[in-house]
C-alpha cells in the first residue's frame, strides 16, 4: 500500500481538521482531482490527489484532527512504491493535543502558584478539576476541598469542555502571545465627522486615515522583534482588517493601501468579505499585515482597548459613530463623532509618535471628502 501522508500546509500550521472527503473507498482517481477538504486554523484548504490509482483506505473521518506527516489516504496496488512510511495507528481524533504554543499565557503556570495542600492537588486531579479555575475559600487563599468539589460539581453539570479549534484556537494562542509579550498602551479621542457627505464609505475613510497618520509617523507601520530588540519600520502599508466571523475572528490583509484608489480598495473589500464568509481566504492573504484596523463600532462600543499581534506594533479601533453636543463656532450644535482608540507596543513606540499618528489620521477623517 502506498501512503500518501497529510502535507505542510505552510504557516507553521501542525494539523488540520477533516471537513469532507471528495472520495471514498475505491475510486479510481487521478492525479489533482479534488482529495479532500481541510480546515486549518487560517482557512479551509481542498487538497488534490497527489497521484493516480485505487483508493484503499481513508485513515481519518470528517471531525478528526491529524497531524502534519500522518497518513491520510493509502493507495492500492502501490506497495512496490511504498516511500517507507510506518502504516499503523494514525495519531488522530477529536481531542486537541497541547502545543508549546498554547503554553503562553495558560493556565499551568497559575496552577502551580495556587496555595492547595498535597491532599487537595490529588483530588483535583482526580476530579480533573485544574486549580486555577478554583477560587479559594481556606485562610490566606488556600483552597480546600470543598472548593474542589464545587468546582467538579459545576463542570459536571455543564458537560465536557468544547475543545478550541480553527480559527478559535489560532485566535485564542494569538491573544495569549499578544498579552505575553507586547507592552500595550491606549489613547482614545474622537473625530468630528460632521462634515462628512451623506452615505459616505465609513471603512474606506478609516483606511485613508489610517494611511495619513502611518504618513504622519512611519513607526507605527512596522514590525518588532522583542528577542533582538530591534524594529524595522515598514515603507509599504499591508493593512490587517479584524473581521469578526462565527468561526472566530479573520484578519485578511488589504495589500499596499496606501497607492490604492478608493474603488479599488471597497473591491478588495467585499471580496474579502465574501471570501471570510465562504472560509476560501488564500492563506497568503492572512499574513504579512503591517498595522491593523478594527471597526468594531459596526456591532456596539465607543472605545476600547484593542489588542496588538506581533510582529506588529499598532492597531486602530474604530467605535461607534454618534450624535454629540459640541462647541461650535462658540455654540451648541449636534455633530456626529466618530469615537478612536489607538493601540501601541510601548517597547517600539513612544507616546508621542501614538498622538501624533492619532492627530493625523483625525485631521484626515474630519475632512469633508
Amino acid at each position: 500500500m502506498k501512503l500518501f501522508k497529510l502535507p505542510d500546509l505552510g504557516e507553521g500550521l501542525q494539523e488540520a481538521e477533516i471537513v469532507e472527503w471528495q472520495v471514498k473507498v475505491g475510486d479510481e482517481v487521478q492525479a489533482d482531482q479534488p482529495l479532500v477538504s481541510v480546515e486549518t486554523a487560517k482557512a479551509i484548504v481542498d487538497i488534490p490527489c497527489p497521484f493516480p490509482g485505487r483508493i484503499a483506505k481513508l485513515f481519518a473521518q470528517p471531525g478528526d484532527l491529524v497531524h502534519i506527516g500522518a497518513p491520510l489516504v493509502g493507495y492500492e496496488g502501490a506497495a512496490e512504491n511504498d516511500s517507507g512510511t510506518v502504516v499503523g495507528a494514525v495519531p488522530v481524533g477529536r481531542q486537541v493535543v497541547e502545543e508549546a504554543p498554547a503554553a503562553v499565557g495558560s493556565a499551568a503556570g497559575a496552577a502551580a502558584r495556587v496555595k492547595a495542600t498535597p491532599a487537595v492537588r490529588a483530588l483535583a486531579h482526580r476530579l480533573d478539576v485544574d486549580l486555577a479555575i478554583v477560587t479559594p475559600s481556606g485562610a490566606d487563599g488556600l483552597i480546600t476541598v470543598a472548593d474542589v468539589q464545587r468546582v467538579a460539581k459545576i463542570l459536571a453539570e455543564l458537560g465536557p469542555a468544547e475543545p478550541l479549534r480553527g480559527v478559535r484556537r489560532a485566535m485564542a494562542q494569538n491573544m495569549a502571545q499578544a498579552h505575553s509579550e507586547v507592552a500595550s498602551a491606549t489613547i482614545i479621542d474622537d473625530a468630528d465627522i460632521a462634515a462628512w457627505a451623506a452615505g459616505a464609505d465609513v471603512t474606506i475613510r478609516l483606511v485613508r486615515a489610517l494611511v495619513a497618520g502611518c504618513v504622519a509617523e512611519p513607526a507605527l507601520n512596522a514590525w518588532y522583534d522583542g528577542r533582538a530588540l530591534a524594529r524595522r519600520v515598514l515603507k509599504k502599508i499591508d493593512l490587517g482588517i479584524a473581521v469578526d466571523a462565527p468561526d472566530g475572528l479573520f484578519v485578511p490583509v488589504l495589500f499596499d493601501v496606501g497607492n490604492r484608489e478608493p474603488a479599488d480598495l471597497r473591491r478588495g473589500l467585499e471580496r474579502m468579505q465574501a471570501d471570510v464568509k465562504s472560509r476560501r481566504i488564500p492563506a497568503e492573504e492572512l499574513r504579512g499585515a503591517t498595522i491593523t484596523l478594527s471597526n468594531f463600532g459596526m456591532i456596539a462600543g465607543r472605545y476600547a482597548a484593542p489588542v496588538v499581534v506581533p510582529p506588529t506594533v499598532a492597531i486602530l479601533g474604530a467605535g461607534r459613530i454618534h450624535a454629540r453636543v459640541v462647541a461650535a463656532d462658540g455654540q451648541p450644535a449636534v455633530h456626529r463623532v466618530l469615537p478612536l482608540s489607538l493601540t501601541f507596543d510601548h517597547r517600539a513606540v513612544s507616546g508621542g509618535e501614538a498622538g501624533r499618528f492619532l492627530a493625523a489620521a483625525i485631521a484626515d477623517l474630519e475632512r469633508a471628502s
